[in-house]
């Protein structure tokens, strides 16, 4: 593979804070690299000196002669008076009909039904869309994209996530979304100074650099004990003042100073990296039902959003809610703590259950407070497990400085305000933790720690996120609802996500091919007879796909029918998904011979 661009020894720092010293990357052609790290450890800024639109301290950034870079930033600029086709064609390649032709072509396929509405009219996530197609017009070699699933819903994740599969250009990736990460990236760099070098790389998914980053971090620690014993003997030795100074032992002082510098760079690194020490208090109940739900029902804006829904939650039950926007979760959290009440149906709580609710929002938090009086509103020290912790302890621990603690909250970023909220919860004992949207603005190391702190709690949970890394990986029981009374318990969020999209398909989405005397050129008269057939094939695959669903739903309460209603649904949609690509490949032969 070619290399498209490459960073040499680079440094960067703002102000007295060093980002990088000496850090080394290199991007391939066709390469899908997703760069990981926490909150401040530069990946924007890295992003940018990727680009050139930053410079470096020092070092080389070097870039293949007529490569085209280009750069999804996290904020887009676009005049709101603006068309889309206008502002797409800015940046799309060719002459004036080329370019319009192209960029028509590239909002129909991103989902946008009139090309010529105003850029004022979109929602955030449809700014989002349109940022991309921005981009991907520019025929680029390599795409750098920061944070590209924010705002996007569900649908326009997964219409990311096809877009970038099937993309030409190779590209560099900045996200929190870990199960998007998974499903794109061929390689994964962690930007953190825990790493020689301050990156680490390995090859496969979000998955496959978790494995190998605890095998490199395990070794790290390994060597640090292995270079503490050497360094031990070595001084032992040095101590005895050697008189012979011989070419051997001068060489053996040397040493002995290289392996000291060694140990102490090794142990410095494993001494960062850390994040916040999450570990939620539970009041440890041994009720085995904390909530029974029987027969709910519940409306609202005279929309049903659950019908006969039966549910149970006992101490060690993890449930994570799967559904569009607008589907319900949030509500079906609010009846189970009493916040809403249901139109029909009963909910039994257990006796002086205690409740923790984490709600999305920040607005629970007062701004003008300073974070010292957020984190311990009484005092200087915060009663937490029968311990009293003084509050720059406290903080430490929620990797706040010391030197933050006078300033006001409405100044710390999302993810530190995340924080404060979560060390609020773990002050007050729990039976049932109720999360709703806790992940917003959580680096990966907090993210990390979130979801070891609740595979670890006693107590129950249920869980509304959109990380879907965090859900598949904490829950012990998915419900999904449709947000129009239907739900389901489902074994997996991989098979609900494959489910919905099957759903979105139009049933009657035929290909739309061009006619004409050439449609076929290039085909073999099996191969046309094939592609002729395509659409009716689709129909067929799209009606057994829906028959599949209907008896996934129908066995919702049914864990033996459930198992092999899910066998067949799965087994209809990949004969889909083999269709659209088999359809594919006919279309870009019948292409290439025209």
């Amino acid at each position: 593979m070619a290399l498209l661009v490459s960073l040499r020894e680079v440094t960067k720092a703002y102000s007295a804070r060093p980002l990088f010293d000496g850090l080394n990357l290199e991007v391939y052609e066709g390469e899908r690299l997703a760069l990981v790290g926490p909150n401040g450890a530069g990946k924007s800024t890295l992003l940018r000196i990727l680009t050139g639109a930053e410079a470096s301290d020092s070092g080389v950034r070097s870039v293949a002669r007529g490569s085209t870079i280009a750069h999804l930033t996290q904020e887009d600029r676009f005049n709101a008076n603006e068309r889309l086709i206008d502002a797409v064609m800015a940046t799309a390649v060719g002459e004036t009909h080329e370019r319009e032709f192209a960029a028509e072509v590239a909002l129909v396929e991103a989902g946008f039904t009139d090309p010529h509405a105003l850029i004022g009219t979109l929602s955030g996530g449809w700014r989002k869309r349109l940022a991309i197609v921005r981009e991907c017009v520019r025929q680029p070699q390599l795409m750098v994209m920061d944070e590209p699933t924010n705002h996007l819903d569900v649908e326009g994740v997964w219409w990311l996530e096809e877009l970038l599969a099937d993309a030409s250009f190779a590209m560099v990736v900045a996200s929190h979304d870990r199960w998007f990460l998974d499903r794109v990236a061929t390689r994964v760099v962690e930007i953190d100074p825990r790493h020689a070098g301050g990156a680490f790389s390995a090859a496969g998914g979000y998955r496959d650099f978790l494995r190998h980053r605890e095998t490199h971090l395990a070794g790290q620690a390994a060597r640090q004990e292995t270079l503490a014993n050497q360094v031990r003997r070595e001084e032992e030795w040095l101590r005895k003042q050697p008189k012979a100074r011989t070419t051997k032992s001068v060489a053996r002082i040397e040493e002995a100073g290289r392996m000291q510098a060694e140990l102490r760079d090794v142990s410095t690194r494993n001494a960062m990296g850390r994040a916040a020490d999450i570990d939620f208090h539970a009041t440890n109940r041994r009720s085995n039902d904390l909530v029974v739900m029987k027969g709910v029902t519940k409306a609202l804006g005279g929309r049903t959003l659950m019908r006969d829904l039966e549910l149970e939650l006992s101490p060690g039950t993890r449930l994570g809610l799967l559904g569009r926007n607008g589907s319900g979760k949030s509500t079906l959290l609010k009846l189970i703590t009493g916040a809403l009440p249901v139109d029909a149906g009963t909910i039994k709580r257990a006796q002086d259950l205690r409740v923790v609710v984490f709600h999305q929002d920040r607005d629970s938090l007062d701004k003008r407070r300073t974070l010292r009086l957020s984190l311990c509103p009484n005092g200087d020290t915060v009663k937490y497990r029968d311990s009293s912790i003084h509050v720059m302890a406290w903080a430490k621990r929620f990797c706040f400085r010391p030197d933050q603690l006078d300033q006001p909250v409405g100044s710390l970023s999302g993810g530190e305000q995340a924080r404060i909220l979560i060390s609020l919860l773990m002050l007050q004992p729990a039976d049932l933790l109720i999360l709703d949207e806790p992940t917003n603005d959580l680096d990966v190391p907090t993210l990390e720690v979130l979801e070891e702190s609740l595979i670890e709690f006693p107590g129950a949970v249920a869980l509304v996120t959109h990380d879907r890394f965090l859900l598949e990986r904490v829950s012990t029981k998915l419900l999904a609802l449709d947000g129009a009374g239907g739900w389901a318990a489902v074994p997996e969020v991989a098979s609900w996500e494959r489910a919905q999209r099957a759903a979105a398909r139009p049933s009657t989405a035929a290909p739309i091919r061009a006619k004409g005397p050439d449609t076929y050129a290039g085909l073999s008269k099996p191969e046309r007879r094939e592609l002729e057939r395509m659409d009716e094939k689709i129909q067929a695959a799209d009606q057994a796909v829906a028959e599949a669903q209907s008896a996934v739903d129908a066995a919702a309460a049914d864990t033996d029918r459930l198992a092999s209603a899910w066998a067949r649904l799965t087994t209809a949609q990949d004969a889909v998904e083999r269709l659209y690509t088999r359809w594919s490949e006919l279309e870009a032969k019948a292409k290439a011979g025209g």
